[in-house]
């Protein structure tokens, strides 16, 4: 006879608690083509509009030489901004799952991390197409092959740090109106900047405005690897951009996720004693003591306090 099999509980660590994160978040991909399809259909249609009502016009002045490639970047970045699985999160927050995952050894910043993964790989997709529409339309990549590879994860590592906004703002008020509305956010990025013009031909304000918005540097870097090639300087640029946004929306999601989770519940131990003008002991025992025969006894009050804020519709806690 064969001696019985000993089952031990594995011995879990943060690269596990981020991949279970980040796979059941990659298995739920496929299930939602109702979120895939937008965010593809949309850069595809600002591309195909853009190019067809103004290439004419801005090569005849002589504006940019190349305007499919000019506006390949703008695609782009229409394609993976914004795309997150803050909408599941906060599915999971009103399911009450994510409490249930907070009160579990799972390290917090995993459940973040692992999101944000799963957020990379939908971004990496979401560009690949966008790209390939490019090389049927005539764009040619000056920078070669590898600058093709540069170009794509430049975008998808763009679209990742953005994705900080809306996970602080499902974590910090899990309402799913508030996370889809968070896209408004990126209108000032998207369209004060060079996305119709060079940098040159932006006069006034708008000019002033582009100068600081980090999506000028970052269009910048993208269209120096499609119209001119290898441009050390712009692309250090744009990764100072993504490294300047990453760090500011990053860090407003991990400061939600510090005040996420489960209600808090605090135990507190008082004397109850016997009223006024009683002839028992009104000095109160050790709290292991039993009750007095008087009646004087100790009682426990709970108190919660919730880690959290949730508005009226969204609460929903877990018992």
């Amino acid at each position: 006879m064969t001696a019985p099999s000993t089952i031990r509980a594995r011995e879990g660590g943060f690269a596990h608690d981020m991949a279970a994160i980040a796979g059941r978040a990659l298995r739920q991909i496929p299930r939602e083509p109702e979120f895939m399809i937008p965010a593809l259909v949309v850069p595809v249609f600002f591309f195909v509009v853009n190019v067809g009502s103004l290439q004419k016009v801005a090569e005849s002045r002589g504006v940019v030489h190349d305007f499919k490639a000019f506006q390949l970047p703008v695609a782009i970045i229409f394609a993976v901004t914004g795309i997150s699985r803050a909408s599941t999160l906060v599915t999971d927050i009103q399911g009450g799952y994510f409490d249930r995952l907070c009160i579990t050894p799972v390290r917090r910043l995993a459940l973040l991390l692992g999101l944000m993964i799963a957020d990379l790989a939908m971004v990496i997709g979401l560009a690949i197409p966008v790209v390939l529409l490019g090389f049927a339309i005539g764009v040619r990549f000056a920078s070669g092959p590898l600058g093709v590879l540069v170009f794509i994860l430049l975008g998808a590592v763009w679209g990742l740090a953005f994705t900080g906004f809306p996970y602080a703002i499902a974590l910090k008020t899990g309402n799913p109106a508030a996370v889809n509305s968070s896209f408004i956010i990126f209108f000032p990025f998207a369209f004060l900047t060079t996305s119709f013009a060079p940098k040159e031909a932006l006069t006034g304000w708008l000019s002033t405005i582009a100068t600081y918005n980090p999506v000028t540097y970052l269009l910048a870097g993208l269209r120096s690897l499609v119209l001119t090639g290898w441009d050390g300087t712009a692309l250090l640029k744009s990764v100072a951009a993504i490294l300047g946004v990453g760090v500011v929306s990053i860090g407003l999601a991990l400061a939600a996720l510090r005040g996420a989770g489960p209600a808090r519940v605090t135990v507190v131990r008082q004397w109850r004693p016997w009223p006024s003008g009683s002839t028992a002991a009104t000095t109160p025992p050790a709290p292991s003591a039993p009750r007095s025969s008087s009646g004087a006894a100790w009682t426990s009050t709970s108190r919660c306090r919730s880690a959290a804020p949730r508005t009226a519709s969204s609460s929903n806690p877990v018992t």
